[in-house]
């Protein structure tokens, strides 16, 4: 009897160190399904990523409107009965200097001397 218990003893033994030691036990489980996860959020995001794309796909197949949008802000055109606006910003002094003083006009000028 007691050999028997040693044998199984044994076994349980070897079984354990399969499971918890060898390249394919736990330790490959635990990694796989760590990569199955990551896996899994990069999906959603290309899941995400495609249904804009198809969105995107079905707005200018169906109206002019995304497409008069887009030929708006990436070619600049303007439509035939519109003005066209540019305004720019006030350049900006840089930090630090003083702001330079406003030219004197010539009447004030002459009438200094």
């Amino acid at each position: 009897m007691r050999w028997f218990i040693a044998v199984l003893a044994a076994l349980v033994l070897l079984l354990q160190y399969r499971i918890w030691l060898s390249p394919d036990g736990a330790r490959e489980v635990r990694q796989l399904r760590e990569a199955v996860a990551r896996q899994a959020e990069l999906n959603a995001g290309q899941e995400a990523r495609n249904a804009r794309l198809a969105a995107e796909v079905r707005n200018l197949k169906q109206g002019f409107e995304a497409v008069e949008e887009r030929a708006r802000s990436e070619l600049g055109m303007i439509g035939p009965d519109e003005t066209y606006y540019q305004v720019v910003p006030p350049a900006e002094e840089p930090a630090g200097e003083a702001p330079a003083a406003a030219p004197v006009p010539m009447a004030l000028q002459a009438q200094a001397r």
